[in-house]
């Protein structure tokens, strides 16, 4: 019987922090000699779900507010953290970045699950939201992303303009919590192995090989 690794992964969509381990994970996967028998499922963190809807403010000036720190502090913050990324391949723009609450983005995620398409929804918003400057609260917006990676239009809009998933959003910020998580990412692979963290390429290769050796050992 073929072993099967199964990644969970907890992350918020404006989350510097998840995409780059996203990009790690990515790595690992990719160096792993069973990589066709992994399977990576992607659930919905928020960071501040106490964000009022609809209010946007520029990430440096959120930063500053949630540090109390200066903006010189908060750039030379998010300099580090751009540069990192740049490691992985991801052109970071905090300076177009506008700060916005995510459960709706997550809701979009959640439809996109039921199509198979949570891998490709999570990495579009991602990339809206720290690359281009996207406003992921915005509904066009959200339409838009979600017809990109090949959702249906008019579920798209049905879900955006209502309260639709918003349960099943929480239950997934329920479980990181009873699986010991208050932040993100979170890596949990089957249902075993926990890794918190944006960790090294190397880590997760290695977290993945005890994975499937011991799911290999156990259909033995």
């Amino acid at each position: 019987m073929s072993a099967l690794v199964r990644i969970d992964v907890w992350s918020d969509v404006v989350c510097p922090w998840c995409y780059i381990g996203k990009r790690r994970l990515e790595t690992a996967i990719g160096r792993f000699e069973h990589a066709d028998q992994v399977q990576v499922r992607w659930h919905s963190f928020q960071l501040d779900p106490s964000h009022p809807k609809g209010v946007r403010e520029p990430v440096y000036d959120m930063l500053a507010k949630k540090m109390g720190g200066s903006a010189a502090q908060v750039r030379q913050m998010t300099g580090q953290i751009t540069e990192l990324a740049a490691a992985e391949g991801l052109a970071y723009d905090f300076d177009r970045a506008v700060a916005a609450n995510t459960l709706d983005a997550h809701r979009l995620g959640q439809l996109a699950a039921e199509h198979g398409l949570d891998g490709p929804m999570h990495e579009r918003l991602m990339r809206a939201y720290l690359v281009e400057g996207e406003a992921v609260d915005d509904p066009d917006t959200l339409v838009r992303l979600g017809t990109e990676v090949g959702l249906p239009e008019e579920e798209v809009r049905r879900v955006v303009g209502g309260d639709a998933y918003a349960d099943e959003v929480a239950a997934d910020i329920r479980e990181a919590q009873r699986l010991g998580s208050n932040g993100v990412p979170f890596f949990v692979l089957n249902n075993t192995w926990g890794v918190s963290g944006a960790q090294p390429a190397d880590l997760f290769l290695s977290a993945l090989q005890q994975a499937y050796s011991a799911a290999g050992a156990a259909a033995r």
